[in-house]
């Protein structure tokens, strides 16, 4: 599993520098515009400066509207300044169709400038909570528009986390989704080191964390600190391990 890290700005960025070594991607967002609120350019740009070569920069666009177009110079500004992960929280989609339309442009708008960047399709484990696409549709809007990947994370910032709206196998069959319509599986939403076991073991690609690494487990009012990030990591890698032990042939 790979780890994202979600600093809100470029000192936080600082930080997540110093435990390079324990993340993997470095994802820029602005945490009180939303779960996926996007930051400003310079920003992203200042992030990328600050953290090593060979760490990819992810940023959000935001929890979008079903306006296309808009998405779409959103998504071409985020890859510009220097992001090679571009997530899509597609909050006002109600239907597959229309996350598909924006998700379409989003590719094209992207790719055209960087081929090799990445696209992710974002939905919401709390779906039901704002009226927007189904989870368990993400991995085909994903697949049908071209992206790279499907992730789910939570809407409302409330307290409650991915498995208090969706149960492990629920997210399983997400990830069963994305892997068999060759997408990578990325999973956040308020996401703690005790649900790092079922993250493992229903084989998700990336696990996306805030809080979690915040003092006080705050994602808004808390900062980065190097050794929660160095903490999660470990814990992370140990159930990584396990997993594989447990699937490893037996001679």
């Amino acid at each position: 599993m790979l780890l994202l890290i979600s600093p809100d700005g470029v000192e936080e960025a600082l930080v997540c520098a110093a435990a390079a070594e324990h993340l993997d991607i470095v994802d820029v967002k602005k945490p009180d515009e939303g779960s996926l609120g996007a930051n400003y350019p310079w920003v992203i740009r200042a992030v990328r400066d600050a953290v090593p070569a060979d760490k990819p920069v992810s940023a959000t666009l935001g929890d979008v509207p079903f306006k296309p177009g808009t998405v779409a110079q959103a998504a071409l500004g985020a890859v510009v300044s220097g992001a090679t992960y571009i997530k899509v929280g597609l909050y006002g989609c109600t239907t597959p169709e229309q996350g598909v339309e924006v998700m379409r442009g989003v590719v094209r708008a992207v790719k055209d400038h960087r081929p090799d960047a990445f696209v992710v399709a974002s939905g919401y484990a709390d779906a039901h909570r704002i009226g927007s696409v189904n989870p368990l549709a993400l991995p085909d809007i994903a697949h049908r528009a071209g992206c790279d990947g499907a992730m789910l994370d939570t809407a409302v910032k409330d307290g409650t986390r991915l498995f208090d709206h969706l149960p492990p196998e629920v997210c399983a069959e997400f990830v069963r989704l994305a892997h068999d319509a060759d997408l990578v599986a990325a999973l956040a939403g308020s996401v703690k080191a005790v649900d790092l076991g079922d993250l493992a073991a229903m084989g998700t690609d990336i696990v996306g964390v805030r809080g979690a690494v915040c003092a006080g487990g705050d994602r808004t009012a808390g900062r980065i600190e190097p050794q929660l990030v160095a903490a999660f990591r470990a814990e992370m890698d140990r159930h990584v391990r396990d997993r594989a032990a447990a699937v490893a042939p037996v001679n």
